[in-house]
């Protein structure tokens, strides 16, 4: 929202002044000096997030642990002139491809397999990073973790496409759409990994290269 203000116009851009002691607001980004609260969202400041290699750990750990029931549990079930079976997201996909609605089936692919499978791979790759106080690629590893901020709510789109599907189709034998059990599964994958890439501290992979340890 901040972002889109600022193109607008409507609100000033971060102070990016090389200024001592100055902190980044989480919320808005933008740069204070010697304030508790943002003077622009009043989100409470901090150096650093509290615990955030160790909470990013766990809740990837979690996503990771539920993306294997989320791709194994049918995600919906289609009931066409009585008949039906259920489909997880992969064969959801492959059906899609045979109907020929290969933009369809791409955008399905991408949102559901590829993003969170990217995200969980990115992040883990920065917290190794991190552990290790590696210098190697900061400005690539910081434009990853915000290109892995931004596009992980995107995967959502499957989950919105099953809702509408079995809001809107519900014709009986005719033609009727249930969701599955491995929505509930992909649901929790999407919402903790982003919750992971909001714990992530991309600061503390310059404070390790920097001290060559761990932060």
């Amino acid at each position: 929202m901040w972002e889109e203000l600022e193109q607008r116009g409507l609100t000033a851009g971060p102070n990016r002044a090389g200024v001592p002691h100055a902190i980044g607001c989480d919320s808005c980004g933008l740069v204070s000096h010697g304030s508790r609260t943002c003077p622009r969202c009043g989100y409470t400041l901090r150096q650093r997030k509290t615990n955030s290699l160790n909470r990013t750990w766990a809740l990837l750990l979690a996503a990771a642990l539920l993306y294997i029931p989320a791709n194994i549990l049918p995600v919906m079930t289609v009931i066409s002139l009585g008949r039906g079976q259920p489909d997880t997201i992969l064969t959801g996909v492959e059906q899609l491809v045979r109907s020929g609605l290969w933009p369809l089936a791409l955008l399905v692919f991408f949102a559901s397999i590829t993003v969170p499978v990217l995200k969980l791979v990115g992040l883990v790759t920065m917290l190794i990073a991190t552990h290790r106080g590696s210098a190697a690629r900061l400005r690539e590893r910081t434009l990853l973790y915000r290109i892995v901020d931004s596009v992980g709510r995107w995967s959502m789109i499957d989950v919105f496409m099953v809702s509408i599907l079995t809001a809107i189709v519900r014709m009986g034998l005719i033609a009727s759409i249930y969701p599955g059990p491995g929505v509930i599964a992909f649901s929790g994958v999407v919402i903790l990994t982003m919750l992971a890439a909001m714990s992530f501290d991309p600061r503390l992979m310059w404070d390790a290269a920097r001290t060559g340890k761990k932060p």
